[in-house]
């Protein structure tokens, strides 16, 4: 099934997921190698059944993954998107091991939500660039609230180093005139994506929902990698460093 064909279906979970990975990918091409590293770090810190807080779920892309590779983990999706929490609603219909919230993450109350008290791991990508520094910090004050003792925070996201310039304008070229040569071959961008979703006859209501809370696209920050660590370090953490990286991307690490 094409993207285009997804309109006409109504309620294809499935086929929603794959044209969301598919949308995701063009913008990040290496994005399921920071979710198998993501993964391989939760194995070796809390080990094959943690309870996982899946911050800024969206879809639900982190849960399908984990719980693909560990059938007895158990994941709380929290987010305020109510399009894409219709997918991962519609995608985890009878999952007793996934339970979905709706929340606002600059909601100071947000985690009071939550089935849990404490999580073996939180985890988001790709997500947490929509906020600004203040209140980034403070909702890693409230994730170290969170994570038991001995378990981990990881956040994949674009953390972009103010102290390179020239290297940061010669990746980010290259990285769209890629994304150029994949548009070409019909690959569908963020604002496309939607204006599909917004056809569907199951996903117009929430799309539109949707519009009302975030506009077009949020207008965040992406400080670097230092900022994170020291600031998770700051709040609670005892040990934060990067995992992986790509030239634009960082998975950084934090342990309570």
């Amino acid at each position: 099934m094409t993207d285009a064909d997804i309109a006409t279906t109504t309620a294809d979970w499935q086929a929603w997921q794959e044209s969301w990975d598919r949308q995701q990918e063009w913008y990040l091409p290496d994005r399921e190698e920071r979710f198998r590293i993501m993964l391989d770090m939760v194995e070796a810190v809390v080990g094959t059944a943690p309870r996982v807080l899946d911050l800024a779920c969206g879809t639900g892309t982190i849960t399908a993954r984990l719980l693909a590779r560990f059938p007895e983990a158990t994941s709380t999706g929290v987010d305020l998107d109510p399009a894409l929490l219709a997918i991962a609603e519609g995608t985890f219909a009878g999952d007793d091991r996934v339970g979905l919230v709706t929340a606002d993450l600059k909601d100071p109350d947000w985690p009071a939500r939550l089935p849990y008290d404490s999580y073996d791991a939180v985890l988001t990508a790709t997500a947490l660039h929509w906020l600004h520094r203040e209140p980034l910090a403070d909702l890693y004050g409230q994730v170290a609230g969170l994570v038991r003792a001995g378990g981990v925070f990881m956040n994949a996201d674009h953390m972009i180093d103010e102290s390179t310039p020239r290297i940061n304008a010669a990746e980010r070229a290259q990285r769209h005139a890629r994304m150029e040569q994949a548009r070409e071959s019909g690959v569908l961008g963020w604002t496309e994506w939607w204006q599909l979703a917004a056809k569907d006859p199951v996903l117009a209501e929430p799309t539109a929902r949707r519009y009302k809370i975030y506009g077009d696209h949020a207008d965040g920050d992406m400080p670097s990698v230092r900022w994170h660590a020291r600031v998770l370090r700051e709040k609670g953490f005892g040990e934060a460093r990067p995992v992986w990286c790509s030239p634009s991307d960082t998975l950084l690490l934090a342990m309570k």
